[in-house]
């Protein structure tokens, strides 16, 4: 399916903005703070990193049972922010959109990639739940080590990814006095790109 021209252009700014955090020396261009809310409307931020991105969406990682992956099951919509204030004078850029989970063979490709420390991590962790004592994660990490120890680790079954397709992209360039430029893209319900600017 071919990419709409806006959409391609916001994400062409995006792809340079993101290249030229990294080279200006930001301290991770992926962190990334996700926003979520409950059906009660109740909102909750937390920073997390962005591990892919294209015109399908920006896609993260986490347990499908923690805090943030109970209320995106619940309310599929998430608001992302990038700051990354060492590049010109600061830039944000904010996106808003409906929230998938990543397919099965997406999610097994990344798990596979990440360290065997992370991958046990995930299998050990109760997400989001109370911890009792540190020492009883420490217990759980050493029985997941025992588990797999000699063999690849799979997927938790409920850990995954997931992409949050955008409906609406803003660009903000920090200025001198507060007269900051920003630019906003958004998708309408009828699947059409606009662009327009906002005041600072």
């Amino acid at each position: 399916m071919e990419t709409p021209a806006l959409l391609a252009e916001a994400l062409a700014t995006f792809e340079h903005l993101f290249v030229q955090a990294a080279e200006a020396g930001e301290p991770d261009p992926t962190a990334m703070a996700l926003a979520t809310a409950s059906l009660d409307a109740r909102p909750s931020l937390r920073m997390v990193l962005l591990k892919a991105h294209d015109a399908r969406g920006f896609v993260f990682y986490t347990h499908m049972d923690g805090r943030k992956g109970r209320e995106l099951q619940d309310n599929p919509q998430a608001s992302l922010l990038f700051h990354w204030p060492r590049l010109r004078n600061g830039v944000q850029v904010r996106i808003e959109g409906e929230v998938q989970v990543v397919a099965d063979e997406e999610a097994d490709l990344y798990f596979a990639s990440r360290p065997r420390g992370s991958q046990i991590g995930a299998w050990a962790s109760k997400q989001s739940e109370t911890l009792e004592s540190v020492e009883s994660f420490e217990s759980r990490l050493q029985q997941v080590e025992r588990e797999f120890a000699g063999r690849d680790i799979p997927r938790p079954p409920r850990w995954t990814g997931f992409r949050v397709k955008p409906r609406r992209i803003e660009f903000w360039y920090g200025a001198q006095y507060r007269l900051h430029e920003r630019k906003v893209y958004e998708r309408d319900v009828a699947g059409e790109w606009t662009t327009r600017m906002l005041y600072p």
